[in-house]
């Protein structure tokens, strides 16, 4: 009997000593809430931040009815010219028929006219040269006459960009000022991405919010013997706003500042040229949304609905929070948060501003015929 005993506190320990990861654990809830999940939004929707890599009549048109069945009107692609600018970076043709950007423009026009807006891209080759900055305002200008409609800028500005000596260029190196200011002068937004989400240059331990992403993409760990700090990035970042009023920027993943929503807003207050977008950073706003609503009312003209990757199942989550009350429901990917969402249960009139009405506003070239008032 008493061997017996021993055996069976030995199997009842083993079963509670099974290790399992914190990337396997993943529970279903017992909650029980009222849900009211949102597969179409509830306004048509301008998505200022998209990227689309494909030309062909076939990818457009399944693009276009899964935008249809999610009642986005328009889609932003804000990678224009960037695959021109990687396959033939140095000789950078202007005048070429078959470049991506040309092509993209083509298709779009004879086949789905108005439900795509293109945003133009720089190369970085050459920087060094002293005739670089003119080219590029030239490519700008050329792009802007053949239908770009804004300027899109990668985070490589400002984090891995360098001159041939090894410098660092700066988001608000004074070589770059010539650019900000003929976008300006054309009427075109610029959309710059700078900087990461501030946890990727922290310790990746157990106090770390982004230990799971890091785990899985460890490439996005900024170290701080390479990169620059996460602080000088956005203060770089915000001077050229401040540098340019004349130009409407819009900031990127809302700066990656929606763990810290009081100081986003100061940065708004701050620079009146400056809007921002949602793309990517949804995970945020859902864990807060009593504060978050009041933001959104706070600065109602101010930011713009973007998703950043075309992957349309994701786009319901988005609507469900930004849309619905409802409570303790998932995110669509574990390592971007491992906690619930909740609905932030927006005003219609916010709603509108944040689906449409201030990309119409801030982008042009838009029919805003099809919207409502």
């Amino acid at each position: 009997m008493k061997r017996f005993l021993v055996l069976i506190c030995l199997w009842s320990a083993s079963l509670f000593s099974q290790e399992m990861s914190f990337e396997e654990y993943d529970p279903n809830s017992t909650l029980v809430v009222p849900q009211h999940p949102v597969t179409r939004a509830k306004y048509p929707v301008i998505d200022v931040h998209s990227h689309h890599w494909n030309t062909r009549e076939t990818y457009l048109d399944s693009v276009v009815a899964a935008m249809d069945t999610l009642n986005i009107a328009v889609s932003v692609n804000l990678s224009g010219r960037g695959f021109d600018l990687i396959i033939n970076p140095v000789e950078r043709k202007l005048d070429a028929e078959n470049t991506f950007f040309r092509t993209f423009l083509k298709n779009v026009k004879r086949k789905h006219p108005g439900r795509f807006i293109t945003f133009t891209n720089i190369s970085y080759v050459g920087i060094d040269e002293p005739d670089w900055t003119d080219k590029t305002v030239t490519q700008i200008e050329e792009d802007a006459k053949l239908g770009a409609r804004g300027l899109k800028i990668y985070k490589d500005l400002g984090l891995t960009l360098k001159y041939k000596d090894g410098r660092r260029v700066p988001v608000d190196d004074a070589k770059l000022d010539p650019i900000w200011a003929k976008c300006g002068e054309l009427g075109i937004p610029v959309l710059i991405h700078s900087g990461e989400p501030a946890p990727f240059w922290q310790p990746k331990d157990k106090y770390n919010e982004r230990w799971l992403e890091l785990k899985q993409k460890p490439n996005r760990y900024r170290d701080p013997k390479i990169y620059p700090p996460w602080e000088q990035v956005m203060k770089e970042h915000l001077h050229v706003f401040q540098k340019h009023p004349g130009t409407t920027f819009i900031s990127a993943h809302m700066a990656w500042r929606t763990n810290d929503l009081a100081t986003l807003g100061k940065w708004l207050d701050a620079h009146p040229n400056m809007y921002t977008e949602i793309g990517a950073v949804l995970a945020e706003l859902g864990r807060q949304p009593r504060f978050a609503r009041q933001w959104f009312i706070k600065y109602q003209d101010r930011v713009m609905f973007g998703k950043d990757l075309w992957r349309p199942a994701e786009f319901n989550v988005y609507f469900r929070v930004l849309e619905t009350a409802d409570e303790y429901f998932d995110y669509y990917r574990k390592r971007h948060a491992f906690w619930k969402m909740y609905g932030l249960n927006l005003p219609d009139e916010v709603l509108k501003k944040l689906y449409y009405k201030n990309a119409l506003k801030v982008i042009p070239g838009i029919d805003a015929s099809g919207f409502p008032e």
